[in-house]
């Protein structure tokens, strides 16, 4: 993908394909080697490079996971009431969104986050337009409690907030390179796909997101990015077009 330049901008000065841009990050992205909670260097390391994207003057939200800290559907495997175990996931994410909160306040990046459960204390509630507000004047906005639904994953959260919001393209920052057509660790033949179609992601039951944040996604023509975290400076290099990871299409 190239970005048109104007005569005016400076030839060696990166552009950015995307004026508003949703990143998607795991919780487990913040957990580093850990294997539970949040890796102070990891969090440093999200956020700079999360800097890195922002400098290029984009508008910038943001959704968190919760699963290093705790995991709704397989709490509720053991037992636990599903809607019950969600908002415990929901607690989760809110966590991460504060911790995220603070260490990109940190280097200097004006955040604000937003939950989809009340709670005036800690964060404002999510309101679209004040979202909207805080994107135009160069805020970062991170979204937590997932939907505020139980049922609903945070990748279906992702999905339905870019929407909500009007970006451009889903960046889903893993732990991976992007999509393969098999799983890589027990297929050392498996191909790696630079691009595909949310129709072909259903019929191969490729595991990128879960079926309702695909269905909508597709139904709603948003592009998604998948790509890999820990290879510094992705976030950037998508956001500029490069071909970093895989891009999957309505």
């Amino acid at each position: 993908m190239h970005c048109i330049r104007s005569n005016t901008e400076v030839p060696d000065m990166p552009l950015p394909c995307y004026k508003r841009v949703l990143l998607k990050l795991s919780g487990e992205a913040l957990m580093g080697d850990q294997s539970f909670g949040i890796d102070p260097e990891m969090i440093k390391y999200v956020a700079e490079e999360i800097q890195s994207a922002f400098d290029l003057g984009i508008q910038l939200a943001i959704v968190v996971g919760g699963g290093n800290i705790f995991r709704g559907i397989a709490a509720s495997s053991f037992g636990m009431d599903r809607a019950s175990a969600d908002r415990m996931g929901m607690l989760a994410t809110v966590i991460n969104s504060l911790a995220l909160q603070g260490a990109l306040e940190k280097i200097g990046i004006q955040t604000r986050t937003q939950t989809a459960i009340s709670m005036h204390e800690v964060a404002e509630p999510y309101i679209l337009r004040r979202a909207v507000r805080h994107l135009e004047k160069g805020r970062v906005v991170i979204f937590g409690a997932g939907t505020g639904n139980p049922y609903f994953t945070t990748d279906t959260a992702a999905v339905l907030r870019a929407q909500e919001i009007h970006a451009e393209i889903l960046l889903k920052a893993t732990k991976v390179d992007g999509l393969f057509d098999s799983d890589p660790v027990l297929n050392h033949q498996a191909k790696f796909l630079r691009q595909i179609t949310y129709m072909q992601v259903i019929e191969r039951q490729l595991k990128v997101m879960d079926m309702t944040a695909i269905s909508l996604a597709m139904d709603n023509h948003l592009p998604l990015a998948v790509f890999n975290l820990k290879n510094k400076g992705n976030i950037r290099k998508v956001i500029c077009g490069e071909e970093v990871g895989t891009r999957i299409v309505a």
